[in-house]
């Protein structure tokens, strides 16, 4: 039996910043990439024809994350898994929702950060897990977090409850694999400060909704923020290292 040679990576969020470097980091011979974001990349494609990689993009949305997880199981069931040597869930995609308290709060904006930001990541992950259970492959899982979901912030309860959600359920996931013979590596990251359309989103909010404000803009004032590329490298530096999963929560930066 011939020794299997490709390595599965399943990204969410690949559109743009992080993720969209992410995925063009990971466009390597012997790499199949599928990415599940909101927009498809043409351009994407073009570099996986260059690079030798195998891609496959779906145009999904996030906020119905069990019709994301049902499409997913349905195909990695059909995956032939003597052809993967690894295979690993990276669940990158989140949104912040209106940067005000929560008295001022609207319930379909927190209902939509919580099902991207945390129901899907755990619906995908159930998905992988399951439809993976008896592959031979190494199997990982790393959901990317953020230091909000260990640091209280005012006006910013839904982000925060996402990511802290999403670092507690990592825990209890570590626990379940750590009962089987082959269990996944699991790990909830947080990558450090990055330059994206999310810093714009924080540094534009409205002072008096969002006392934070000034500290965002010195990190941008300051050369602070990280950009989308060094921080992809950095997390995916991470996902490789030979002890991936021993700490269930971590940073990129510790």
């Amino acid at each position: 039996m011939s020794t299997p040679v490709q390595h599965l990576y399943i990204l969410t969020g690949a559109s743009r910043g992080m993720g969209l470097a992410m995925a063009q980091q990971l466009l390597q011979p012997g790499h199949h990439l599928l990415c599940l974001s909101r927009n498809t990349q043409p351009a994407l494609q073009a570099e996986a024809e260059q690079a030798g990689a195998a891609l496959t993009q779906w145009s999904a949305d996030l906020a119905d994350g069990a019709a994301a997880a049902q499409r997913l199981q349905d195909w990695l069931d059909s995956q032939d898994p003597t052809l993967f040597a690894s295979a690993t869930l990276i669940n990158n995609a989140g949104v912040i929702p209106a940067l005000v308290p929560l008295r001022d709060s609207s319930p379909a904006d927190l209902a939509h950060a919580l099902r991207v930001g945390l129901e899907a990541p755990m619906q995908l992950c159930a998905a992988f897990l399951g439809a993976t259970r008896h592959w031979e492959a190494t199997r990982k899982v790393l959901n990317v977090s953020s230091g909000l979901g260990r640091r209280a912030m005012a006006s910013q309860a839904g982000y925060c409850a996402a990511k802290a959600g999403m670092d507690h359920f990592t825990r209890c996931v570590a626990m379940d694999e750590a009962l089987m013979s082959n269990g996944a590596k699991v790990c909830s990251l947080a990558p450090g400060v990055i330059d994206t359309d999310m810093q714009v989103q924080l540094r534009g909010a409205d002072a008096a909704n969002f006392p934070d404000r000034g500290s965002f803009e010195g990190l941008k004032t300051h050369g602070q923020l990280t950009s989308p590329e060094e921080a992809a490298r950095r997390v995916l530096a991470y996902l490789a290292r030979p002890d991936f999963g021993e700490q269930p929560v971590a940073d990129v930066r510790g």
